[in-house]
């Protein structure tokens, strides 16, 4: 990096003046919930995005997923037509990750929830991106740290966590490395609200902050259920109605995946040792017998009929 007389710092693909980021060109890892999300959001605001994954069918279903939210959106008149074709055709699709991150200034990952597949996706974007490129990670649990140790870039690492639905949803959790320079982080946290976000900035332990929240609480949920406590409809009701949640925990725990929430909590109970963070075994089981949430069809919840959760499934009722 050279820095010049007026101040201006270069780099290879894009500029860094008064320590800000001219960021236009993004590829996103992952067609998936998370992924097709954060590729609509990036679009809409008018930003250059490959949308990158190696299942030509998990691309073209997130790309009828991003068609079916903007249309959604036109319904109720929160954006226009041409906003809707603009989005569109801001986004480019790719099954070879070579090419999709090929002069790209920010790639964000999106992959399953997995520690070995993480660390591979990122020892590769490090081998293959441009030396300047920053790497974000959509994890929900998984290090930063850990993840920044594959690369060679450790500085520009970083954890954006958005929410689901993404292009709906305010907060990104934004998570710094050990190592994750503070101009990154300024310049992430700066992007975010660009994109109509409030960026959250917090430190890489065991589940940030949500889910070190979360998690917890939707665990003992399910053990309450599974104590013979009260049932479904009950627990829920209770939280929506006392606590002004607006949707029960075990109906949360739905919508996220029990796949997902026993993968969060067994990496928090892996990073603190602590039992309080131990999955509850009718979620270990839940998740065993293939009774994942909406996904599958099937949680706390009968979803064959509606995707609400208006029908307790068979086992709880």
């Amino acid at each position: 990096m050279k820095t010049h007389n007026n101040g201006e710092k270069t780099l290879k693909n894009f500029t860094i003046t008064t320590n800000r980021i001219n960021m236009k060109n993004i590829a996103v890892i992952g067609a998936g919930t998370m992924g097709n999300g954060i590729a609509h959001t990036f679009a809409q605001f008018g930003y250059a995005v490959n949308l990158i994954d190696i299942s030509e069918a998990a691309l073209e279903s997130g790309m009828a997923t991003i068609t079916q939210n903007l249309d959604r959106m036109l319904s109720k008149e929160k954006i226009s037509e041409a906003d809707k074709l603009a989005t569109l055709a801001n986004i480019t699709m790719y099954t070879d990750i070579v090419e999709g991150i090929a002069n790209r200034d920010l790639v964000v990952e999106a992959a399953t929830e997995n520690i070995d597949l993480k660390l591979k996706i990122f020892k590769d974007l490090d081998a293959k991106c441009d030396a300047d490129t920053i790497l974000a990670t959509n994890t929900s649990s998984i290090s930063i740290t850990k993840i920044a140790a594959v690369t060679n870039r450790a500085d520009k690492v970083i954890g954006m966590h958005f929410m689901n639905p993404v292009p709906i949803m305010k907060l990104v959790e934004v998570i710094r490395g050990y190592n994750t320079s503070d101009i990154v982080t300024e310049n992430i946290m700066e992007l975010s609200k660009k994109l109509g976000k409030v960026p959250v900035e917090v430190n890489d332990y065991p589940g940030f902050v949500a889910n070190r929240i979360l998690m917890p609480m939707i665990n003992e949920s399910i053990e309450t259920l599974y104590n013979g406590v009260a049932g479904v409809s009950e627990i829920d009701t209770v939280m929506k109605l006392g606590m002004a949640h607006p949707m029960g925990p075990l109906q949360l725990a739905d919508f996220i995946g029990l796949d997902v929430c026993l993968s969060i909590l067994e990496v928090m109970y892996d990073g603190f040792k602590n039992p309080k963070y131990a999955p509850c075994p009718l979620l270990v089981n839940m998740v065993a017998a293939g009774k994942l949430g909406v996904k599958s069809g099937e949680g706390f919840y009968d979803y064959s009929e509606s995707r609400k959760a208006e029908k307790i499934a068979a086992q709880f009722a």
